[in-house]
């Protein structure tokens, strides 16, 4: 005679954590098309106000001067005044803000500069952009927090 046949109870495994990239994947496609907005901005600028070879590469200058404008504001505004959604800060300021401006632009138009005969144009270029673009993060933030703090009652 055999024992009856009984089923032996199921262990069950302890849940795992979802693995790292699965919490940063929304965090990665929000950069991602943001990225994609900032860049298409930014090429279009390059469309419509096309700069000279040989010239002050006026276009990416002020595309890098009204980016960092932006960055100011935007970062008085969601770290001082509001909170924000968790994917708002990499969508718009990672993803637009970085795909708008472009620094790797402005050290290839230097070079281009430089190889073309017009050292002195490509000298200037890479003296002003820091500096406008410091500058123009320092007061888009400093007028920000002027202009909320005057509107505070």
């Amino acid at each position: 005679m055999t024992a009856p046949e009984t089923e032996s109870p199921r262990i069950r495994p302890a849940a795992l954590p979802p693995p790292a990239w699965r919490g940063q994947a929304p965090v990665v496609a929000a950069v991602a098309l943001g990225g994609g907005a900032g860049a298409a901005a930014r090429y279009a600028a390059s469309l419509w106000w096309p700069s000279h070879t040989g010239g002050f590469p006026w276009t990416i200058f002020w595309v890098n001067v009204a980016g960092c404008a932006v960055i100011g504001v935007f970062m008085v505004v969601i770290t001082e005044i509001r909170a924000a959604h968790r994917l708002v800060r990499p969508f718009f300021g990672t993803g637009v803000l970085g795909g708008f401006t472009t620094f790797s632009t402005y050290a290839v138009d230097i070079q281009n500069l430089a190889d073309g005969g017009h050292l002195r144009t490509g000298l200037a270029y890479l003296a002003a952009t820091p500096v406008a673009a410091l500058t123009a993060v320092w007061l888009a933030a400093w007028s920000t927090r002027r202009v909320l703090k005057w509107r505070q009652p």
